[in-house]
């Protein structure tokens, strides 16, 4: 157990709070749905941070009927003394900006998730009201904040207790954010992740809106994230679990192959927040897991003279997480975000635990070992293959971009600006035809899809490469594929995916959207991927001849026409409408509807495709018939792309 010494002269000033209601999008990313839900995970991680430290090992989220939020935990409490600045610390706490026990070596906390220490304070500014509740010394002590972080009374005691704890009640301002709706399918999700990477705590969460509640609590941590992850795949063996510490780094880590799967996902955490552009960490789990392999295929002549394997072999098929715990002098971040982990200790920690334990893993379970290795030649195979492949297309690349114009596919942009250019994916040589009369040829380039592309979560890469709509794609956007794939290269800043509405159409954006999630992910990431809206129906006026409108829904559609007489025209497709009718509706920047396709949770979009795009029927089916909205209205952008 830590010591406490977390009291009230723990907590250091370091600055104000006054720029964060001006530029809240410096502090939570963004306004929108985005930036709501960060709120939550800032309270909730402060709570994580009390259980990681030794203190309570239960978390209760409430999502209020007036989409305010509830976050109890049962660690120490804040500290409800008087500060050293001569302010009630818990003023100093949740009004004033990086402050708290993180920044004091004897603040109690050895590693902590908050973000940038800025958490509490700002969900405070950024709140119609915050209460605090705290549980300590015996007594309950309640304090409240009203418009964006300014006390609201005075400090009360309301009452005497045994327990210990924190409960922070606050509700969104709805002047600052666009949305104040919570999505408690996306809170599920991120309070699930928690669950996994903290061994043994329970979080409970409930909805007073729906009566919705789960309950997380897994006793195996991180070999369940991975049972969780590898559900419905062909598994191949145990759960490989291995746990250490080295020069005062805690090390978790997890994996296990599939077979039929022929990506690798590798999920790492640092301090309970998640590192999606991996760093320090996943290179010394590479590492590792690259040198076991091959120095036990040596041991045993299982490779030829000349053969090695590399670590892109290897991994064909493995789901992992890495899971560490760092102390914040040794922590060290790439950049401003904690995207990627830049601390050089992590990579020595990661690689001795993980040589050591899965050297003694392969010697104790020697089929399996020789199956990987057999597994990683034939991965070494068919890339050596896809190698080849790719080196055709690099060294003909000037014929490839000229057969793309004289085959009549590609229609490019006669602007050269990268940061300005669209590419439009669209369904069909007619709609194809449209949209080049009707776009603007300064920046948008037309490619026209014939038929449907392969579902990249059943083949192979050297079966992507032969596909000749595909190639075509990675040929069109320039920036290659796979691992080798560098966004600065990209050709366009916009890849804006337009099929029909209908069953064929949306079928077409998922095959794309599995593509570009499996070879060209960060697309995504970088949101640059949209899906185009076009109108489901023209009506016009019977009485007024040049009264007309175009309506995206059926709910449009009858609160416009009403007991009016009008002429419905609805578009079966893209094809029917004309040059001037596309551009209006669907390709103007000023007038046009755009979903841009972001992710907000790796492992769960991975689940989501696997369950959407897989061999396995049955749960497709089941998603289905839960999940009828495609769109939510947080995603829709009208006429702009800020």
């Amino acid at each position: 157990m830590a010591k406490n010494n977390y009291d009230d002269s723990s907590i250091k000033i370091l600055e104000g709070l006054e720029a964060v209601r001006k530029r809240p999008g410096m502090y939570i990313g963004s306004t929108d749905s985005t930036g709501l839900h960060h709120l939550v995970w800032e309270i909730v991680d402060n709570s994580i941070d009390e259980v990681t430290a030794g203190y309570g090992d239960k978390i209760n989220v409430t999502i209020k009927n007036d989409n305010s939020i509830e976050v109890e935990d049962f660690g120490r409490g804040m500290p409800c003394g008087m500060h050293e600045s001569g302010r009630p610390t818990l003023d100093v706490i949740l009004t004033t900006l990086h402050s708290g026990g993180k920044f004091s070596e004897d603040g109690g906390y050895k590693t902590a998730g908050g973000l940038h220490g800025v958490g509490s304070s700002v969900v405070n500014a950024l709140s119609q009201f915050l209460i605090v509740t705290v549980k300590r010394d015996g007594k309950i002590i309640r304090r409240k904040y009203a418009n964006g972080g300014h006390p609201d009374g005075e400090l009360e005691v309301i009452g005497e207790t045994k327990e210990t704890g924190t409960t922070i009640w606050f509700k969104p301002d709805p002047s600052i954010f666009s949305t104040t709706l919570y999505q408690y399918d996306l809170i599920k999700e991120r309070l699930r992740e928690k669950a996994f990477l903290n061994k043994g705590l329970k979080i409970h969460l409930v909805d007073q809106r729906s009566n919705k509640k789960d309950t997380f609590q897994f006793a195996e941590g991180i070999k369940d994230y991975v049972s969780f992850l590898n559900q419905g795949k062909t598994l191949t063996h145990e759960i490989c679990y291995f746990e250490g510490k080295v020069n005062r780094i805690i090390v978790e880590v997890a994996m296990q192959y599939t077979a039929n799967n022929y990506s690798e996902n590798i999920y790492s955490f640092v301090n309970n927040v998640i590192t999606k552009d991996g760093g320090t960490h996943e290179l010394g789990f590479k590492s590792a897991l690259t040198r076991a392999i091959n120095d036990y295929a040596r041991k045993y002549n299982l490779l030829k003279e000349k053969e090695k394997l590399e670590g892109v072999d290897i991994r064909e098929g493995l789901t992992a997480v890495i899971a560490l715990k760092i102390g914040e002098n040794q922590l060290q971040f790439v950049g401003q975000t904690k995207d990627k982990l830049g601390s050089p200790d992590a990579k020595p920690a990661v690689e001795n635990i993980v040589y050591e334990k899965f050297n003694y893993y392969l010697e104790e379970n020697r089929e399996f070992a020789n199956n990987l290795i057999q597994k990683s030649l034939r991965a070494y195979r068919a890339r050596e293959a896809a190698r080849k492949a790719r080196d055709d297309v690099r060294l003909d690349k000037k014929k490839s971009k000229n057969q793309l114009l004289n085959n009549g596919k590609l229609t490019p942009a006669q602007g050269k600006n990268k940061e300005l250019n669209e590419l439009f994916l669209v369904e069909g040589d007619s709609a194809g035809g449209s949209a080049k009369k009707g776009r603007d040829s300064r920046f948008q380039a037309i490619l026209p899809l014939r038929g449907k592309v392969l579902n990249t979560a059943k083949c192979k890469i050297d079966e992507v490469l032969k596909n000749e709509e595909l190639n075509t794609i990675i040929n069109t956007i320039g920036a290659d594929f796979g691992a080798d794939f560098d966004i600065k290269k990209c050709n366009y800043n916009k890849i804006i995916i337009m099929t029909d509405a209908d069953v064929d159409g949306a079928h077409i954006q998922i095959l794309l959207l599995t593509f570009f999630f499996n070879y060209m992910r960060e697309l995504i990431e970088k949101g640059m991927v949209y899906i185009a809206m076009p109108p489901l129906y023209l009506v016009k006026s019977k009485t007024k001849s040049k009264e007309q409108k175009y309506l995206w829904t059926d709910d449009e559609l009858k609160k416009y026409t009403g007991n009016n007489s009008y002429i419905v025209q609805r578009y079966k497709g893209l094809g029917e409408m004309d040059a001037e009718q596309l551009w209006e509706t669907t390709m103007n920047p000023n007038n046009r509807m755009l979903v841009r396709v972001g992710i907000e949770d790796i492992g769960d979009s991975e689940q989501r495709i696997k369950v959407l795009m897989g061999d396995d029927v049955e749960p497709r089916r089941d998603w289905i018939d839960k999940h009828v909205s495609f769109v939510t209205e947080d995603n829709f952008e009208i006429g702009s792309e800020d």
